[in-house]
């Protein structure tokens, strides 16, 4: 079994409930291929280095997926039709980091000079 770790980007105008739903959708996918969604992060809507078809924003979805090539191969099939998604990026991985979140806040990444007038 192979170890991935998968981002989608969807539209900025997609809704919470709707980004809740791709979510569903696209591990529905992972499993019926017979592979399995390790863990789940919602990175929230998001700055883009540069326009993609005229959003300024995306709202992002990170998923650790543990499986065969063909899982991947469904899961990009299906990720290039959906006109809700702006992107998609598929990285093999040795081995997972599931106790760093690293797109939340800490309080040590905020300075005190950052907030002085």
């Amino acid at each position: 079994m192979n170890l991935y770790e998968h981002t989608i980007v969807a539209r900025q105008d997609t809704s919470p409930s709707e980004i809740k739903q791709l979510t569903e959708k696209y591990s529905k996918i992972v499993e019926k291929n017979e592979g399995k969604i390790i863990k789940t992060e919602n990175w929230g809507l998001l700055d883009l280095s540069y326009l993609i078809k005229k959003n300024k924003k995306g709202s992002y979805i990170h998923f650790k997926i543990k499986g065969k090539g063909n899982v991947i191969d469904e899961l990009e099939k299906n990720e290039a039709l959906d006109k809700k998604l702006l992107r998609y990026l598929t990285v093999r991985v040795k081995k997972f980091n599931l106790e760093e979140n690293f797109f939340t806040k800490k309080e040590s990444d905020f300075k005190k000079e950052d907030y002085k007038k």
